[in-house]
């Protein structure tokens, strides 16, 4: 019986570690391809325009993000809570993140605009 659980807890400790592995390299991954864009700063990502942003920002706050919920998810240990809590946390945090950066781009539109337009001068 003993021995039963000792193997139990050596295949579970396999797994958790297997799990920190792949999480791991899907950060690595995802890391090195926000440093790759960050360095050559492809021309088409540059120029393109979504929302008044560029293609390469949304990109990076995409992956931002995406790194925020893996780590969350698996270093946190969000993946065994129940339902419920998960819920509150994953989804407070999501409209938290949207209404930053609602925010951000809507003040530095404005502020953008403000200082294109005229209406502040820029010799104080």
């Amino acid at each position: 019986m003993a021995h039963d659980a000792s193997h139990t807890n050596d295949s579970e400790s396999n797994s958790a570690v297997k799990r920190i592995w792949k999480v791991f390299i899907i950060l690595s991954v995802v890391t090195i391809a926000e440093v790759i864009l960050g360095i050559f700063r492809p021309e088409f990502l540059e120029h393109t325009q979504i929302a008044r942003m560029k293609l390469l920002n949304w990109i990076f706050i995409l992956l931002t993000v995406y790194k925020a919920y893996l780590i969350t998810w698996a270093f946190m240990h969000m993946e065994h809570e129940t339902k419920g809590l998960r819920r509150s946390v994953v989804w407070t945090s999501v409209f938290l993140i949207a209404y930053l950066v609602f925010i951000l781009l809507t003040e530095g539109d404005y502020i953008h605009d403000v200082y294109t337009e005229g209406y502040q001068n820029w010799n104080f």
